[in-house]
C-alpha cells in the first residue's frame, strides 16, 4: 500500500480497534511518540482503546529527557488506563485480551534485535509475542543509532516475517550519526491502517 492510497480509506470504514502500544527506552523520542499516539487516537473511532505497555527501562530510568514517573503518568492519562509493566501482565494480551494491532513507538534497536531473535524478556517483547500468536500485525516505529550497522540484519529479518511492519523511516542526522534511523511518526496512522490490510506502507525508506 502506498501513502497516497491511504487517502481513499474513510474513517467510518474502520471498525473500533483494540490497540496495544509498546513504549521502549529511546528516551529522546518518547515525547514525539506520545504526541503521535495522541494524534492517532483522534483519527480512530472514539470506541477504540489503547493499551499501553512499557519496557523495564521506561518504567525505571530517569534521564535528562524526563522522569520515569512523569512519562508513565502522561501515558496513563492519555490512554485512560494503567500501563502494563511486567512480563506476566503482558502475556494475557494473547489468550485473554486479543489485540487488533500492536504498535511499538518508539522501538529501540535493542527491542528490535530481541524480536528478531525470538527473545521475550521484557513486557514489550512479551506483548509482541502475544499479538503475533493470534496472527495480528505488529507495527514498529524504529529509533536507533545502529539501524545501518548492527541492527541492519534484524530489520531485514523482520521485513521478511509475516505480520511485522515498519513505520517508514529515514536517516535523521546522517552527517553526525551515519548509522542512525528514525521513523517518521507523522506516518503512524497510515502505517497502522496499511498493516491491518496486511501490507507494508510504502515507500519504506525516506530521504533525509
Amino acid at each position: 500500500m502506498n501513502i497516497k492510497d491511504i487517502k481513499d480509506i474513510e474513517k467510518n470504514n474502520i471498525k473500533s480497534l483494540a490497540i496495544g502500544w509498546g513504549i521502549c527506552g529511546s528516551f529522546c523520542t518518547i515525547d514525539d511518540a506520545i504526541e503521535a499516539t495522541e494524534k492517532l487516537m483522534t483519527e480512530l473511532p472514539p470506541e477504540s482503546t489503547v493499551i499501553p505497555v512499557v519496557s523495564f527501562n521506561v518504567k525505571n530510568i530517569d534521564t535528562r529527557f524526563g522522569k520515569a514517573a512523569g512519562i508513565i503518568a502522561r501515558v496513563e492519562q492519555l490512554c485512560g488506563r494503567s500501563c502494563i509493566d511486567t512480563i506476566e501482565g503482558a502475556e494475557p494480551l494473547g489468550p485473554e485480551q486479543s489485540l487488533d494491532v500492536f504498535i511499538i513507538s518508539p522501538c529501540t534497536g535493542n527491542t528490535l534485535a530481541k524480536i528478531a531473535g525470538g527473545v521475550n524478556d521484557t513486557p514489550v517483547t512479551m506483548a509482541v509475542k502475544a499479538c503475533l500468536r493470534n496472527d495480528r500485525p505488529v507495527v514498529a516505529a524504529l529509533a536507533t543509532n545502529d539501524a545501518l550497522s548492527a541492527n541492519l540484519h534484524n530489520i531485514a529479518t523482520l521485513l521478511q516475517r509475516k505480520h511485522f511492519f515498519f513505520v517508514p523511516l529515514g536517516q535523521d542526522v546522517p552527517q553526525q550519526k551515519p548509522h542512525s534511523m528514525v521513523a517518521d511518526l507523522s506516518l503512524l496512522y497510515p502505517a497502522v491502517i496499511s498493516a491491518l490490510e496486511g501490507k507494508q506502507l510504502q515507500p519504506l525508506l525516506l530521504r533525509a
